[in-house]
C-alpha cells in the first residue's frame, strides 16, 4: 500500500471516541496515526494498520 505522511485514512473500525478517520504523522515499519476526532496519537505496526484501512484519502501533493 502506498501510504505517506499527510494522508488521511478511513479505517474499518472506529476509535473509541467514535471517529474512524486518522491522519498519518509517520510511516515506515510502523504508522503513527492521529485520531481526527479526539487528537489521540497511536502507533501501529504496518501489517495491522494496512489490514484495517478501508480507504486512503491523499493529502497535500505540493510538499
Amino acid at each position: 500500500m502506498d501510504v505517506s505522511v499527510g494522508d488521511r485514512l478511513l479505517m474499518k473500525k472506529p476509535h473509541p471516541c467514535g471517529c474512524n478517520t486518522f491522519s498519518v504523522l509517520r510511516s515506515g515499519m510502523d504508522f503513527k496515526l492521529k485520531c481526527e476526532g479526539c487528537g489521540h496519537e497511536v502507533m501501529l505496526p504496518r501489517v495491522k494498520a494496512e489490514k484495517n484501512i478501508k480507504q486512503i484519502i491523499k493529502g497535500n501533493t505540493n510538499v
